[in-house]
């Protein structure tokens, strides 16, 4: 019986139940995304660390990079490895215009350092760009602060509540039953 169910597993399509093996993760974010895999994110996580130490020992002899500090917040990595993306932000509210620009200058350098400090067989070119999601986080703050939304937030609630959603049997407690 353990030859037939292997056998059916290898000769058959996958059934409804199942997934089949190249369609992992389809479907789970928008048209033609992927989830990235588990590889794809300590890849991206060990070139972030990798970078952050190499931007901190401050080895880039760029006269606009030498006065800026920066975060690396992320790195994304393709499928295939070959291509990551650093999402960067300059501290203290630098211009992140002409960091970026250092930093895709200084790419090539900044490639043989990684190559140095993380084993792979290949190491990705990079690019960078600007981090935008503390600037989208400090609008969501402004917003929340507003006092159109705070007086909302805050409202004082009455003890009255809607009569489908209290109650264990929809209000009919006291019918006697």
């Amino acid at each position: 019986m353990a030859a037939q169910r292997h056998q059916s597993r290898r000769g058959r399509a996958p059934s409804s139940g199942q997934r089949a093996p190249n369609q992992r993760g389809a479907g789970q974010r928008g048209a033609g995304q992927r989830a990235p895999s588990q590889r794809q994110l300590r890849v991206g996580e060990e070139l972030r660390h990798a970078l952050s130490r190499i931007l901190a020992r401050g080895e880039l002899h760029d006269p606009v990079l030498s006065d800026l500090s920066l975060t690396v917040t992320e790195v994304r990595i393709s499928p295939d490895l070959k291509n990551a993306t650093a999402f960067v932000v300059p501290l203290g509210g630098g211009d992140s215009a002409e960091a970026l620009e250092a930093l895709n200058r200084a790419g090539a350098f900044l490639r043989s350092q990684l190559g140095r400090e993380v084993h792979l067989r290949h190491v990705p070119r990079l690019s960078f760009q600007a981090d935008g999601s503390f600037d989208e986080a400090q609008k969501i703050n402004a917003l929340l602060h507003k006092p159109r939304v705070s007086r909302d937030i805050e409202q004082p609630d009455t003890g009255e509540s809607d009569p489908g959603t209290s109650g264990s049997r929809g209000g009919d407690e006291d019918d006697g039953r």
